[in-house]
């Protein structure tokens, strides 16, 4: 990685076709956004990759969040210390799950990473063109809040990502962020997978039955209005959030039944999304 006081040089020719290369060899490229931090997003994107690879599919999560990498730290790869083969970095891994951090590279866990807009370039197109992804089905890439330079660096080094999942909570200012985030896909021509209404109702954590803290719907009711697609809500659980901490994935934590349900519901439907999709392009091919 280039260090925070060197400047970004224009990509060569020989960076590109890098960069081409691993790209070739990843099928469906998924970036998840929302309109405002606290949201929950790096929750949906870290459950949303761990439940596609636990479906047998080979999945990357790319964490491109740089000043605030929380995914080490949620799946328990927090200290993991990363190697090279043959030039590239070989990412961490959780089962089947590959994983890529800046929090996986940095010495410390308070250590700052502050960068501005063409560091931040280097850095991303680097995870993405010096990185041992393989041949992946999926790549989850886990955006910083709002619709900034890295949101806009990973589309542009990318050129045809194949959907957004947005995530938003139920409260209507979070909702009004999010209208937000949709327009800008809207103006990327990025299509959206759908909705994610995180934190919609809460688990009791002794009789396991719901209460709607922050109401529910609001999330839903949005996706109606803007004509985009809901893939469905997941509730707030105080044993995921300590799960989180503790850096205990839901597969492995009791008492996460519910929300683990949810999460696989929701990679379901995004699988459904890719092969009817597939399905319809085929079938144009033949006509």
């Amino acid at each position: 990685m280039r260090s925070a006081g060197e400047t970004s040089a224009p990509d060569t020719a020989e960076e590109e076709a890098r960069l081409q290369k691993r790209l070739d060899s990843i099928r469906r490229k998924i970036i998840v956004l929302s309109g405002k931090g606290g949201v929950g997003k790096s929750t949906v994107a870290a459950n949303l990759a761990l439940s596609l690879a636990r479906s047998g599919t080979a999945t990357g999560l790319l964490d491109i969040d740089l000043h605030g990498p929380s995914v080490p730290v949620m799946l328990g790869l927090a200290g993991t210390r990363l190697h090279q083969e043959d030039g590239l970095i070989v990412p961490a891994r959780l089962g089947s799950l590959k994983v890529m951090s800046i929090g996986l590279l940095i010495a410390e866990s308070d250590q700052a990473v502050v960068w501005r807009g063409p560091l931040k370039h280097t850095a991303i197109r680097q995870f993405l063109a010096d990185v041992a992804w393989g041949e992946l089905e999926y790549l989850v890439i886990d955006s910083p809040p709002g619709t900034g330079d890295e949101a806009l660096s990973i589309l542009h080094l990318i050129g045809s990502t194949d959907g957004a999942v947005i995530v938003t909570t139920p409260q209507r200012l979070a909702v009004a962020d999010v209208r937000r985030c949709i327009t800008f896909c809207r103006m990327l021509s990025l299509d959206i997978l759908g909705v994610v209404e995180n934190m919609s109702g809460f688990v009791c954590p002794r009789c396991s039955g719901t209460v709607d803290i922050f109401k529910t719907g609001g999330g839903e009711e949005m996706a109606e209005n803007m004509d985009v697609p809901f893939l469905g809500t997941i509730p707030l659980d105080p044993a995921v959030v300590a799960a989180a901490d503790e850096g205990r994935p839901l597969g492995s934590a009791t008492g996460c039944e519910v929300t683990g349900k949810s999460f696989r519901c929701i990679a379901e439907k995004v699988k459904r999304y890719f092969q009817s999709t597939h399905a319809e392009k085929t079938k144009g091919d033949v006509t």
